[in-house]
């Protein structure tokens, strides 16, 4: 409940305001702010939060605005950069974003009857005083690439504004690259779990799609979405998506059973504001979330069998003029004959060509790959939809990239990319995604081709050679990918998709030429690489290792006899034989044989993260036939 005036409190220092006096003038004004914190992003896209009292902010503001607070490589996760030996780092505080203030709504300052607020002020790390790391660099270091090398890429080829309506690249201001990104999540009472087969029934059903709100997640709704209406995130909507069953209404008068899905969306921004807009929007959903008793989960697939959460990240460039006129560069100006223009057409070849080394960033946690299977509306395959004709635009939500776009306004042209959940690295995301994209448009523009030689060339068939795009390999479906193919046809048309994160990094070594891609200009280094690497591969093992084994141990326990003996079928005879032998591959280690689970975590301990990652495969193929088989035998069971 909001029970303090919203209007009295400071939620945004936007990033024209940062000058000491206007920034020292909004603190003393807003006594409720207490804290200040510098946020930096490491290599794994964790932020720092440290607490430095407002008014020794103020006094020092000067040296803190310049040389920012120190931290230790231990604090972050910088692995091969910011080692125990050599771990100096400091967070440097970005004057260009908007920086926000974080409000505790469970403590209130008794002097103003406000919530006490932490500014938050997005920042870069330095390791040893010279060298910017971490995911807001590599993004900041890719924007400038992009937009450099497309200007350059401009005024090279300028047969490109037969297609725009720009005369030429002296008519441009500024390029403008603009992103935002859906976030999805579960909401649920604590300690309560909602029957699988009531949720997945619900799902197929379309009962919760887009319904009214009630109780307490609907007061949660609106308490976040009018407070991120005053941080200026311009929210367009919140709403129910697909998964979730009704909540119930408990004796005490109070829905004690929430299991639902939800939806915010909010305007996009320029990629660096975007990804840090994001970052403050899952703290305020939280926080409201949580004072109605509710647990907010951005887990990527946190039920098995259900509707997972996506995180849909829209990609666009745009040009303002030197006469003030924004113009989207994807856009044809035929819009009525072309779908996009040559830049569009580029942009979009680049991430299909390149995907394999965008996905490490995308797709980096074992909750990650458990989303991504076919039947959820998750995109598991590289393949684009344009729309069946121009003036049909595509809704293939089977595609991993959808082309967004409004014959009527050009401005609307986009791209959004279907793989990132609510817990990838928008940052990485946006940075790999927009390098990849330089890369298709150096290759459109350098060639001289036209929307119409493009669009041929992303609708090619498999074994047609082109001037870019991989000749074995399919880019373009208006049909429903998982109806339309055979696994085999998928795997060989649109290339077979990784299935663990041991899986998905081997790219850094297997496809050198599209690594480059990346390390235009020291974008992504080396070391950045090697570091990243060493990030998700070593939570990849820890988490199977120390998590999901044991959580897969205790759903084999769970897995117990249930029949008499002496009043059953035989039907329930054989069921349980079934389900038993698989217990025992799965868990159960005799003085001959180890079990599966056992092999996981000796290859794990070895370092043989091959062998661990085939094993994870097989793991998680037998735990879904062990709970299918399952449910099918206690169903039998009077």
């Amino acid at each position: 409940m909001i029970d303090y005036d919203l209007d009295k409190m400071l939620f945004t220092i936007p990033a024209e305001s940062h000058s000491e006096d206007e920034i020292k003038r909004s603190l003393k004004d807003h006594r409720e702010i207490k804290f200040v914190s510098f946020v930096g992003i490491d290599i794994g896209g964790h932020d720092t939060d440290e607490k430095i009292p407002v008014d020794l902010f103020i006094k020092d503001m000067d040296q803190f605005l310049t040389t920012g607070v120190q931290t230790d490589g231990s604090s972050v996760v910088l692995p091969k950069i910011a080692e125990l030996n050599n771990a100096k780092v400091d967070i440097i505080p970005d004057l260009s974003v908007n920086w926000y203030v974080d409000y505790n709504y469970n403590h209130i300052d008794r002097n103003t009857g406000l919530p006490v607020g932490t500014l938050r002020i997005p920042s870069f790390l330095v390791h040893n005083d010279k060298h910017e790391v971490g995911s807001r660099v590599i993004l900041k270091d890719a924007l400038a690439n992009f937009k450099g090398e497309l200007m350059k890429l401009l005024k090279e080829n300028p047969y490109v504004f037969d297609y725009l309506p720009i005369d030429s690249a002296d008519d441009i201001d500024e390029i403008l690259i603009t992103s935002a990104t859906e976030l999805e999540f579960w909401v649920k009472t604590p300690e309560d779990n909602a029957d699988i087969e009531q949720l997945s029934t619900a799902q197929i059903l379309k009962e919760q799609y887009w319904k009214r709100t009630i109780g307490p997640v609907r007061t949660a709704l609106e308490n976040t979405l009018m407070v991120l209406d005053k941080y200026g995130f311009e929210v367009e909507m919140g709403h129910k998506e697909v998964g979730g069953v009704k909540a119930k209404l408990g004796n005490s008068g109070h829905y004690d059973h929430v299991m639902e899905q939800l939806e915010i969306d909010w305007k996009y921004a320029d990629a660096m504001q975007a990804a840090d807009n994001e970052n403050q929007v899952k703290y305020v959903v939280k926080d409201f979330f949580r004072q109605h008793g509710l647990e907010v989960t951005f887990m990527a697939k946190p039920i098995d069998g259900v509707a997972g959460s996506g995180e849909h990240t829209h990609l666009g460039v745009a040009v303002m003029t030197k006469e003030g006129k924004r113009v989207n560069l994807f856009s044809s100006m035929n819009t009525d004959k072309d779908f996009m223009s040559p830049i569009g057409f580029g942009a979009m070849m680049g991430i299909l060509k390149n995907y394999e080394v965008i996905n490490p960033f995308v797709s980096s946690t074992n909750d990650a790959f458990n989303r991504l299977k076919p039947g959820y509306e998750a995109p598991v395959c590289i393949v684009t939809s344009l729309g069946k004709a121009v003036d049909i635009p595509s809704r293939n939500r089977t595609v991993l990239l959808g082309l967004v776009r409004e014959t009527d306004n050009p401005l609307a042209t986009r791209f959004e990319l279907r793989a990132p959940n609510p817990k990838s690295n928008t940052y990485l995301v946006l940075a790999a995604s927009y390098m990849a994209m330089l890369d298709g448009i150096r290759a459109a523009l350098e060639a001289g081709k036209d929307p119409q030689e493009l669009e041929k060339s992303i609708s090619k068939e498999y074994g047609e050679e082109d001037f870019y795009l991989e000749k074995d390999r399919v880019y373009r479906s208006e049909e429903d990918v998982f109806e339309k193919y055979t696994e085999e046809e998928r795997n060989k048309l649109f290339g077979k998709a990784p299935y663990t994160v041991w899986e998905t990094v081997q790219v850094f070594e297997s496809e050198p030429e599209k690594m480059k891609v990346l390390k235009v200009d020291d974008v992504m280094t080396d070391e950045d690489l090697a570091s990243y690497e060493d990030a998700i591969l070593n939570m990849w093992a820890t988490e199977l290792h120390n998590r999901i084994i044991p959580n897969t141990m205790d759903t084999i326990r769970k897995c117990v006899k249930s029949h008499d003996d002496k009043d059953c079928s035989d039907y329930d005879v054989v069921k349980w034989k079934q389900v038993d032998n698989i217990r025992n591959h799965l868990g159960r280690d005799t003085l001959d044989e180890q079990c599966l689970l056992t092999r996981i975590k000796n290859a794990l301990d070895a370092g043989d993260n091959e062998t661990a990652s085939n094993l994870q495969i097989e793991m998680q193929d037998k735990v879904s036939e062990l709970v299918d088989l399952y449910i099918t035998y206690k169903k039998n069971l009077f």
